[in-house]
């Protein structure tokens, strides 16, 4: 087998895991009790640290580990390859712009890369975490230059990221001004002091106020 037709297969490979492991469809009777570390370039903190830092169990993060490590023998995981793995989950659009923001979201120290305590506390918080810890990641996602503030730009971006990943998926089909269009309505609820950007105590405290708005901020949850 060629190494491009190989490295193909184990990103479709771990695209399954994640799937699975949203969907809390993995077999964890097949995985053994003790976790594995052997030799990769980043070894992960302690399972006592990750378990008490995370809302996972302790059997939980060696499940994940297990499946880390396997599709992703360096310890940790580059955009290029978040960008394969949403390839396969949306082929119908272009995923490639989502992929590139969310893997911002992952990667919590902007070192370029996720490594496996990235993606187990962002899984805790998408998976398991409170309302409130999804918004403050939700406004993460949306505050794409991290400064602290969403400006209508950044809103926008991120909802045409997702349009144009969902590509022929929506019904009814989308027109192009769609996104704009629920852009204005969103900022101009949260945007409360009318100053051109929302904070996160704005974004907060609209989502949770309003059931439109937190359904539609559930969408990135959707897609993930």
């Amino acid at each position: 087998m060629s190494c491009r037709k190989r490295c193909k297969r184990e990103i479709f490979k771990f695209a399954q895991y994640l799937f699975r492991l949203i969907t809390g469809t993995l077999n964890t009777d097949s995985v053994e009790d003790e976790l594995e570390l052997s030799a990769v370039r980043h070894r992960p903190e302690g399972l006592e640290q990750l378990e008490a830092q995370t809302r996972f169990s302790r059997k939980e993060l060696q499940i994940l580990y297990r499946g880390f490590k396997n599709e992703c023998p360096s310890g940790v995981v580059n955009e290029d390859t978040f960008k394969d793995i949403y390839a396969q989950f949306f082929p119908q659009g272009d995923a490639s712009t989502y992929a590139h923001f969310l893997f911002n979201a992952f990667d919590t120290d902007h070192n370029g890369s996720v490594s496996f305590e990235d993606f187990v506390m962002g899984l805790s918080i998408l998976l398991r975490g409170t309302v409130q810890e999804k918004l403050i990641w939700a406004f993460n996602l949306y505050d794409i230059n991290k400064d602290g503030y969403i400006t209508k730009e950044e809103m926008l971006d991120i909802m045409k990221a997702i349009y144009d990943m969902m590509g022929k998926c929506t019904y009814p089909v989308l027109k192009e001004e769609t996104p704009r269009q629920h852009v204005e309505v969103f900022f101009q609820k949260m945007d409360k002091n009318k100053d051109g950007v929302v904070t996160i105590d704005e974004f907060i405290d609209c989502c949770q106020n309003d059931e439109n708005i937190m359904r539609s901020m559930h969408l990135f949850e959707n897609v993930l």
